[in-house]
């Protein structure tokens, strides 16, 4: 099995509020960018799977936050797949600081797999080669 890194990077100013902290909606597009790292790691790019005519919306997300970040600081999305069934994928995830493991916000979210009509795809029958990196 390849080993999967974590994402990492620093806070840009423009994800801060006046308080210089992070604002509450950004923790969700830093899951989505730890997804979308974890996608081309496994080696199933988002770019590939859209010329392929699959799109993968989220279904549900949900956060709950520990700790505000700040300007500067750098954070490391921990980002793991818990559930996959062929037509459905859930993710969970963990920002910590990187230097000191601070958690941050936890939470997951829920995909589906949709065909350019946005009818539901059963992924795992019409891509068995993108299904086996899915397990």
């Amino acid at each position: 099995m390849k080993e999967i890194k974590p994402y990492e990077r620093n806070v840009y100013y423009y994800e801060t509020d006046t308080m210089n902290i992070v604002h509450h909606s950004n923790y969700i597009r830093m899951f989505e960018e730890a997804r979308i790292d974890f996608m081309e790691q496994i080696g199933m790019p988002y770019s590939v799977m859209e010329e392929k005519g699959i799109i993968i919306p989220v279904i549900s997300v949900d956060a709950k936050f520990k700790t505000s970040l700040k300007f500067g600081d750098t954070f490391r999305v921990n980002m793991k797949l818990v559930k996959y069934t062929g037509v459905t994928f859930k993710c969970e995830y963990e920002i910590t600081d990187v230097s000191d493991q601070t958690l941050y916000c936890s939470g997951s979210s829920e995909h589906c797999f949709l065909d350019n009509n946005l009818q539901l795809m059963k992924f795992k029958k019409l891509f068995p080669e993108y299904d086996a990196l899915f397990k």
